[in-house]
């Protein structure tokens, strides 16, 4: 699909959208329009009691004294209460009523010819590409008339200058989030630790330094922690680093993002209940997002040194994968009793986390991964957990969650939670007990964290959703690219 924008001059025909506030007011050139029409917007209006309210949505087909194929109205809401996450939900609404369009006319004509207004139509316009995305590679069988079918979408405002430079770098985070929704929905088949590690070295067109280590390199590492993970399977585990030196500085500290690429999980030796194991495909989420958040920086030249770590194995119950009770040593040189092969993403985190702290020294370290059920348990789909060692962090991060909307909720740390990785024979078990799963698993990795700055984000609730969000079918969300650009964009940028 493309997308333009351009001055308000409203088309003769097709398919126009002009956005009112919630005043119910139209503004200049639809009521120009309108009463061109003898007000056959207007009554329609007052007929279905439509007042512009946020995310409203009025359908008028062919206007009398107009050669137009429908006009349709969308609320915005009050303007001073939008922000561009509401934005981007408004143009979420905006491409459901004209995706079967070929094309369409967005008019922002209440909007004020400025900066902030330029930025709002450009997420407007970010709405309606996140929303379009679909997966639909597999599908041999469905009609035209269940695809959508917009190709071009024209978005006039008077600020056109500010919201097409706006949305140079709003298009570049929606690049982030599709290349992330790509690889978490594509079958395990399909996507492995070798195949995804190879898709990410297409970012290097973008100026990204692709670098992959395979098992041989890993082993002379000491990564035993990873490598027992991927033991039982056929495919070779790899550790992939993707580098954007975008700061003034290139040898300045970079910001490290971490990774857990589990690209199948049956749950090892521990299997899981059949049931609903297909979706573990998706417990490469965290990784996925990281290779995302990557192609996002780099696509909008972000002025910042960031490096993204993927550890990416499979857990199979092969003949030679590991076993509950086995004792295995990470790179750190803290030895885990494997007490449960199903909680293995924190084995790979752990030796991910410390190789990117001994090679690159980052200033501060962030994890993502689909870690465990328990903070599904507590948060459903709604937030992420957060788990932080720096207070200031942990702040940042909630904050800029508000903003992309991709919510944050932290949880508590501490001594009395690290008790319960006590192992008999080891420095520690990969398990605590039945009770404060999230919470035991972040004290672990926080075992394999220095002094960095440090926040660990549990997406397992996030990362797919069976329902769909306001920008997402349902199916994999890309929730964590937006967040952490946002982030960056905020706190890290020089």
């Amino acid at each position: 699909m493309k997308i333009s924008f351009a001055k308000i001059s409203v088309p003769a025909q097709g398919t126009v959208v002009f956005g009112v506030t919630d005043n119910g007011k139209l503004g200049p050139a639809a009521a120009k329009l309108d009463k061109r029409a003898n007000g056959s917007i207007s009554r329609a209006m007052k007929s279905a009691t439509f007042a512009g309210k946020k995310e409203q949505t009025l359908e008028v087909l062919a206007p009398g004294g107009t050669k137009l194929d429908k006009v349709i109205l969308v609320g915005l809401g009050d303007l001073e209460s939008l922000n561009e996450a509401a934005a981007e939900r408004i143009g979420a609404v905006v491409y459901k009523a004209v995706a079967k369009e070929s094309a369409a006319t967005v008019v922002l004509d209440v909007l004020r010819a400025s900066a902030n207004d330029g930025g709002l139509a450009a997420h407007i316009a970010g709405g309606v590409r996140l929303r379009s995305y679909r997966f639909d590679k597999y599908r041999t069988k469905e009609s035209k008339s269940d695809k959508p079918k917009l190709k071009t979408l024209v978005v006039q405002c008077d600020a056109q200058a500010s919201a097409k430079a706006s949305f140079t770098s709003v298009s570049a985070v929606a690049d982030g989030v599709f290349f992330t929704r790509d690889l978490i929905s594509e079958p395990a088949n399909v996507i492995y630790p070798a195949s995804f590690a190879a898709r990410a070295k297409a970012l290097a067109k973008d100026g990204v330094k692709v670098e992959i280590l395979g098992e041989a390199a890993m082993r002379k590492l000491g990564m035993g922690a990873l490598l027992g993970v991927g033991d039982g399977s056929a495919r070779e585990s790899q550790l992939l680093i993707m580098r954007w030196d975008g700061a003034k500085n290139k040898k300045a500290p970079p910001i490290a993002i971490v990774g857990k690429g589990v690209c199948f999980d049956t749950g090892g030796i521990s299997l899981k209940p059949p049931g609903g194991m297909w979706d573990m495909k998706w417990d490469m989420g965290g990784a996925g997002v990281v290779a995302g958040l990557m192609c996002a920086l780099a696509k909008r030249k972000a002025k910042v040194n960031v490096v993204g770590l993927c550890g990416l194995v499979e857990n199979m119950p092969d003949g030679a994968a590991q076993r509950p009770g086995d004792v295995v040593t990470s790179m750190s040189g803290q030895t885990i009793e494997v007490q449960n092969t199903d909680a293995e993403g924190r084995l790979v985190l752990a030796d991910v986390l410390w190789y990117a702290q001994e090679r690159f020294k980052p200033k501060t370290m962030i994890d993502l991964a689909t870690l465990t059920g328990a903070v599904i348990a507590a948060l459903s789909n709604h937030y992420a957990g957060l788990f932080a060692n720096d207070d200031d962090l942990a702040a940042q991060l909630t904050a800029a969650g508000q903003i992309a909307e991709e919510r944050l909720w932290r949880f508590p740390m501490g001594e009395e939670y690290d008790k319960e990785l006590r192992s008999l024979i080891a420095d520690m078990k990969n398990i605590g007990g039945p009770r404060a799963g999230s919470i035991t698993a972040a004290q672990f990795l926080q075992r394999f964290v220095k002094n960095t700055r440090w926040a660990h984000l549990d997406i397992a609730g996030v990362v797919w959703n069976e329902k769909g969000t306001a920008l997402s079918d349902p199916g994999s969300t890309g929730f964590g690219v937006k967040l952490l650009n946002r982030f960056i964009a905020d706190n890290c940028e020089g």
